[in-house]
């Protein structure tokens, strides 16, 4: 029998058990145990790395709220000084417009019938006028005219019974 040309001498075929697959088995394990090392330290160094994300996120915050408050307060001057430039507002030409504008509504009011300003303060005086005129009219003579007629009809004030007009003594 002779040889084919693609089988060497010098490497001999192995079972699946030999030599050469239990090296395969040894490094199939040795990767295994790497990486359930480095899942121990990617955890145990995951909570420190956590922690300083969140302490740089702390003072990155900082920063971009005190840039923010630099911004605003000098946005805010910046429109402070924009507005003391203005001049202040001229008088006449709003004075002129309310005044035209208190006129009209003042006529429309007028013509649904509504009493003006003059109208009410008119009609004030007048009652503070009859209110005086009724607390004159309140004198110790009529608190007895009032207290006379809350007595029973023929009485006098002693309690006397008072002769009815139109009759005689006798009869």
């Amino acid at each position: 029998m002779a040889k084919k040309p693609n089988e060497s001498a010098a490497t001999p075929e192995t079972p699946r058990g030999g030599p050469a697959g239990g090296n395969v088995k040894d490094s199939a394990q040795q990767i295994w145990l790497a990486g359930l090392g480095a899942f121990a330290k990617a955890q145990e160094e995951g909570t420190k790395v956590f922690e300083a994300l969140v302490k740089e996120g702390l003072g990155m915050q900082r920063k971009t709220q005190q840039a923010a408050e630099e911004k605003l307060s000098e946005a805010t001057s910046k429109m402070a000084n924009m507005a003391g430039g203005f001049p202040p507002r001229p008088p006449g030409p709003w004075d002129k417009l309310e005044n035209i504008f208190e006129d009209r509504v003042a006529k429309a009011l007028q013509k649904l019938g509504m009493p003006s300003a003059q109208d009410l303060a008119a009609l004030t005086g007048r009652i503070d006028a009859l209110e005086s005129q009724l607390a004159n009219l309140a004198t110790p003579s009529a608190a007895a005219v009032g207290a006379a007629r809350k007595r029973p009809a023929g009485r006098s004030a002693t309690g006397t019974a008072r002769p009815h007009a139109g009759k005689t003594a006798g009869g």
